[in-house]
């Protein structure tokens, strides 16, 4: 099995990439596009899917995506394709939240996924995310709180994202991360 490939971006587009690796060109099912530039050297960790018909990769920008990645396809009827779905419309810190509090409209809303799927992940998955304390389920909690307000607010998940990262080490009551979130947003 393909762990990672170390190279340089050849080509990509919104759902592949075609990295170089000492002059071997690996096409990967990669769903994070804004991340790349070509000719640019990096290193992606794959999954690899073998079907009877087909030998395909699935490429990750950091371990915790690929390893919440294969908890996802573990869940009965959940494919690597969605998987990879879910994975580029969320981070990994949302989605474990939305498991762990049984979020079941926020997993919903993810690509090919249905009330009957989301429930299954979350029976699947939850309490097996995280190691948590009862202090990380409070801050997970709020900083979902702080997610859904500024999505109320009509800020769009790729504006959310970056903010929500530089917050993760704050602490705070939700409504002064919020202010928080508000401000860094402003800038």
């Amino acid at each position: 099995m393909i762990g990672f490939l170390r190279g340089i971006v050849h080509a990509y587009g919104s759902d592949f990439v075609l990295i170089d690796v000492n002059g071997v060109g690996y096409r990967i099912n990669f769903y994070h596009s804004e991340a790349l530039s070509k000719g640019k050297e990096m290193i992606i960790y794959t999954y690899q899917n073998v079907r009877e018909d087909e030998i395909s990769l699935y490429g990750f920008l950091s371990l915790e995506e690929y390893d919440l990645f294969i908890k996802l396809i573990s869940v009965k009827g959940l494919g690597p394709k969605i998987a990879s779905n879910i994975l580029s419309r969320a981070s990994v810190d949302s989605i474990i939240t939305a498991v762990e509090t049984g979020d079941i409209n926020f997993i919903r809303h993810m690509p090919g996924i249905g009330n009957k799927t989301a429930s299954q992940i979350i029976l699947d998955l939850k309490g097996k995310l995280v190691e948590s304390s009862s202090a990380e389920t409070s801050v997970s909690e709020e900083m979902h709180d702080v997610a859904e307000a500024l999505k109320q607010l009509g800020y769009k998940s790729t504006e959310i994202r970056p903010v929500m990262k530089k917050l993760a080490k704050e602490k705070g009551s939700t409504d002064e991360l919020i202010r928080k979130a508000l401000a860094l947003l402003m800038k």
